[in-house]
């Protein structure tokens, strides 16, 4: 009896262990199994990108009249759902010159799910992007940073770049501006993916001037994510 007991105590220890891995490994925004998997670029540039995912919303044109204000490129994480809902803006997007990312269709969590789900969501939302007149490379980001098996399997067998970041003031939800921006400015390295929600974040679109200007004051320069993974 004794021994038995000791089996199964056993086993429970091992499905916890195995479950707290693949949680961490779903998690994780600097590993994935296969593929490349980028969450910031090693680099003694002083060069940054910003990220920004979800929408296209009605308020893209106010973000795109912020950033040529600014004079500042960006990486727009686009669901394809919502491309195909406001065609007008993924196009308004592509003709200011900033890159176009695949945020999947549905903005789903991409984990326990089936290679033709994980086909669909992806090569829907790429026909979406290209319909923009976009012809740049198309980098992924997995909805909410989650991914385990089928995802990294397709994006590797198709040379796709899966992109992260390691600068995500807003990410929790309720931060004031002034405290995205003192995050953002305090945790910015050379080479970091700054990600930020403005398609439906009042406070993360007005951080954005005060982002920019703080980190340019540092002598920051922003590039795209294509740009900055060249390096």
């Amino acid at each position: 009896m004794r021994t038995w007991l000791i089996g199964v105590a056993v086993g429970i220890v091992v499905v916890l262990a195995v479950a707290a891995g693949l949680y961490v490994l779903m998690n994780s925004r600097t590993y994935q199994l296969q593929g490349r998997l980028v969450d910031r670029v090693e680099t003694d540039e002083q060069v940054v990108a910003l990220t920004f995912d979800d929408g296209p919303t009605e308020r893209t044109p106010e973000v795109l009249a912020m950033l040529a204000e600014l004079d500042v490129p960006a990486t727009f994480y686009l669901v394809g759902k919502d491309l195909a809902a406001h065609p007008e803006y993924g196009t308004a997007i592509a003709a200011a010159g900033h890159e176009l990312g695949n945020h999947t269709y549905n903005h789903h969590r991409m984990v326990l799910v089936s290679a033709d789900t994980v086909r669909s969501e992806i090569e829907r939302t790429d026909e979406q992007i290209r319909r923009t007149g976009y012809q740049g490379e198309i980098t992924f980001r997995p909805p909410y940073g989650k991914k385990l098996w089928e995802l990294p399997h397709y994006l590797a067998r198709h040379d796709r770049t899966t992109v992260t970041w390691d600068v995500e003031p807003d990410s929790a939800g309720g931060a004031s501006r002034a405290r995205i921006v003192e995050d953002t400015l305090a945790r910015t390295r050379p080479g970091s993916i700054i990600l930020l929600h403005v398609m439906y974040g009042t406070e993360s679109a007005a951080a954005v001037p005060d982002i920019v200007r703080g980190l340019r004051a540092k002598g920051y320069r922003f590039v795209t994510v294509s740009e900055l993974v060249e390096r």
